[in-house]
């Protein structure tokens, strides 16, 4: 397991990421990461822009669809 540090940045909070982790994400000083939030908690990964309209297209069909959804959950 890998600890990380909250570090303030004026009136924002930082994650300090080690070498390591920053490795295995390929990504480095600069590059944005995607936080998506799991069952099993939150999800860093390298941002993906094709991903990201994926994941607003679904919440689209979501909220538009509720109604049916829920029919087909039952």
């Amino acid at each position: 397991m890998t600890t990380v540090t909250l570090t303030e940045i004026g009136a924002s909070t930082a994650i300090l990421l080690p070498p390591e982790v920053l490795e295995k994400l390929r990504v480095r000083s600069g590059d944005k990461l995607q936080v998506v939030e799991t069952p099993n908690g939150v999800e860093l990964s390298p941002y993906d822009p094709e991903l990201e309209e994926q994941l607003a297209i679904a919440e689209r069909v979501m909220q538009r669809d509720a109604g049916v959804l829920k029919r087909l959950a039952e």
